[in-house]
Order: C-alpha cells, then sequence, then structure tokens
C-alpha cells in the first residue's frame, strides 16, 4: 500500500495556551492505528497536562527546546536532539523558552484521545 499525504490534518491540543498539531498519519488523517506522525509546535509558556499514555512517544526536536518532566525527571531537549518516552511512564512536555517549540512526534501505536490518560 502506498499512501502520500499531501496537507495534514490540524488538530486541537491540550494546555494552557493554543499549540499547533499538524497529523500527517494517524487515526484522524490516515485512519493508520498502528503509528501517529505529527509535527508540532508550540509557543513560549505553553504546558500540558501530565499525562500516562498507552503508547511510546518518539519525539525529534526541530526548533527550540522543549522540557519533558517524568516523575522523577526534567529533561530539557534542545533543536537536533530526541526523546522516547515510555507506554505506561507519566510524563508532561512543555516549552517554557523563549520561541517556544517546533517538533516531530511518531506514537506507537496511534495517538488516540483514550490513550493518552491525561490528569484531570
Amino acid at each position: 500500500m502506498i499512501q502520500h499525504i499531501k496537507t495534514p490534518a490540524i488538530i486541537k491540543a491540550a494546555g494552557n495556551k493554543e499549540k499547533k498539531i499538524e497529523e500527517f498519519f494517524g487515526r484522524v488523517n490516515s485512519d493508520t492505528s498502528e503509528v501517529s506522525i505529527a509535527r508540532m509546535t508550540s509557543p513560549e509558556g505553553w504546558v500540558e497536562p501530565g499525562q500516562c499514555p498507552e503508547f511510546n512517544e518518539y519525539t525529534l526536536v526541530l526548533k527550540g527546546t522543549l522540557k519533558v518532566t517524568s516523575g522523577d525527571m526534567e529533561y530539557l531537549v534542545a533543536a537536533g536532539e530526541a526523546i522516547l518516552t515510555g507506554k505506561g511512564e507519566w510524563v508532561q512536555y512543555s516549552s517554557p523558552f523563549a520561541g517556544g517549540a517546533e517538533y516531530v512526534a511518531i506514537c506507537l501505536p496511534a495517538f488516540a484521545p483514550d490513550l493518552v490518560k491525561r490528569d484531570e
């Protein structure tokens, strides 16, 4: 099978500020449940609720710095760096620094609202 994606689906993001999610592959744009691939653009000061997802998330930062907080550590992931957050691990993403962050997130299996398990 070949699937050519010409435009991503824009998906509303969780968090305190407007973050742009452009899903190229996933449950919304390509009806794919095995994997989701999305470009994220988060503004300075954005923070999302903590979550304990039922998927592995591979994140590659393209611009800026993404802050990733786990239960016992904080990671500052700069442009050109990547991070893997494992299934079942509590994690929180934010972009607290000037300029925000742009990054690519790949989720296995694909992201779904019922699989992300966000904090209340």
